[in-house]
């Protein structure tokens, strides 16, 4: 192999790793690793809230963009994604040009504590108990009467949810939230 040839493999795959490296390295900075939902658990939790066509969804650490693809193109709703990792946003807008949704589905690149998500109708949350009971505050000032929450594998500790689909493990809450104690043994390690 010439020596051009070799140095152009070496570029390529320092930027390979570069991407890679950032494809879990952001998410995991943040504090929330990026795992994607189900396609079948995302269509639970669209059911769940009685997703409608022309609703807004909002998908709170949007990763590679499935959860506005599937808002789209199956329940004809409008979707708006927030990620924190420009990779993910790219492959998201990637995932949405070529699903042919792009006329109902967006991104954002920011930090989903920062954003502005009081247009939802729905929220779309898959994250850590943890890292979900962190929004809340957000939620009960920018949410809507009758603005539903979905959130997958985790409750709102201080929230009672309106319905639990236990075979998916969603949950579902609606605005304003109902204030209960609920067991927070309720996880997905529960159900495995």
């Amino acid at each position: 192999m010439s020596p051009l040839v070799i140095e152009i493999s070496i570029l390529f795959a320092v930027i390979i790793l570069i991407m890679a490296a950032l494809w879990f390295i952001i998410p995991l900075a943040s504090g929330l690793p990026w795992v994607p939902a189900l396609d079948r658990r995302i269509r639970a939790a669209f059911r769940l809230a009685e997703l409608q066509p022309g609703e807004m969804v909002y998908d709170l650490g949007a990763g590679d963009g499935r959860v506005l693809v599937i808002a789209a193109r199956e329940f004809s709703a409008r979707a708006v994604g927030i990620e924190i990792s420009p990779i993910h946003c790219l492959s998201a807008l990637a995932r949405i040009r070529l699903a042919g949704v792009g006329s109902k589905a967006s991104m954002q690149w920011g930090n989903f504590y920062r954003s502005d998500f009081s247009a939802a109708d729905v929220v779309f949350i898959y994250a850590t108990s943890r890292y979900a009971n962190r929004i809340i505050p957000l939620l009960e000032t920018q949410l809507k009467m009758g603005a539903r929450v979905v959130t997958i594998s985790s409750n709102l500790d201080k929230w009672q949810p309106e319905c639990i689909d236990r075979e998916n493990l969603v949950f579902l809450y609606r605005m304003p939230p109902i204030f209960a104690e609920m067991d927070s043994s309720l996880t997905e390690q529960s159900f495995v």
